[in-house]
């Protein structure tokens, strides 16, 4: 019975003693710019493209939305564009010019929050974004309409890190 006393002591105490596993699953972490926002609530990219195509010039709808970059104005930083898959982008820029973005974040996560809406953007601002954007004076001069967009004023704005 002291044998058998002792082995369970033993049992027992290399048991407590082993080392416990435990899984903590990591946020992502995102550098802020803009206001300060909080990552939830953000509906998809598929959920906002939905919601662009019940809109018409002049509707304005307030949401918060997670995403890609897909590209970013390589002189400031001062706008991006927002994958929302399909082939469809948001053109996004940031309330009252008052914050800019890393111009090297393409391709990264990112959250935004703010107005959506729909816009015709003229030649002469087309050409200008193709510019900030560096495309080649061939891809510039082949501008010649205005375009109906998916925009995009953000007033905070998380991108992953």
């Amino acid at each position: 019975m002291k044998k058998l006393l002792l082995i369970l002591s033993i049992l027992l105490l290399a048991i407590s003693c082993t080392k416990k596993e435990t899984k903590i699953e990591s946020k992502p972490t995102y550098a802020s710019f803009g206001e300060k926002i909080t990552e939830e609530s953000a509906v998809s990219k598929e959920v906002l493209l939905e919601k662009y195509k019940t809109l018409k010039i002049g509707d304005t709808l307030a949401i918060k939305v997670t995403s890609k970059i897909n590209e970013i104005c390589q002189n400031k930083g001062c706008w991006m564009t927002l994958d929302l898959g399909n082939n469809e982008t948001a053109f996004v820029k940031f309330k009252e010019y008052g914050f800019f973005v890393p111009m090297n974040a393409q391709k990264r996560n990112t959250i935004i929050e703010g107005k959506a809406f729909i816009e015709e953007t003229s030649v002469a601002e087309l050409k200008h974004y193709a510019e900030d954007e560096g495309k080649s004076e061939k891809e510039i001069a082949e501008i010649t309409a205005p375009k109906t967009e998916y925009k995009f004023l953000a007033h905070g704005v998380l991108i992953s890190k």
